[in-house]
């Protein structure tokens, strides 16, 4: 799974967060076919999801959105909050 940002300030800020949660993340180069504000992104498993997702929409951190990849494809995720 990828986090895509809009800005930097909300990827170091998610990385933080993350990183506070216990969350193991790698951060990377956002994919060419996301497009993003942000050349940052952040991996995770996807068996992390919902805690993922449960941090980002708490601490209101401004994301472009998850995206699974497929093949060679990053289909989005939907939140639920």
């Amino acid at each position: 799974m990828l986090i895509a940002f809009d800005s930097t300030q909300q990827a170091l800020r998610a990385e933080m967060l993350l990183e506070y949660a216990e969350i193991e993340i790698d951060i990377r180069p956002t994919p060419k076919e996301i497009t993003a504000g942000c050349a940052l992104s952040i991996d995770f498993p996807d068996v992390d999801l919902q805690q993922v997702a449960a941090v980002i929409i708490e601490e209101k951190v401004e994301i472009r959105g998850i995206f699974e990849q497929v093949g060679n494809q990053y289909i989005p995720v939907r939140l639920d909050s």
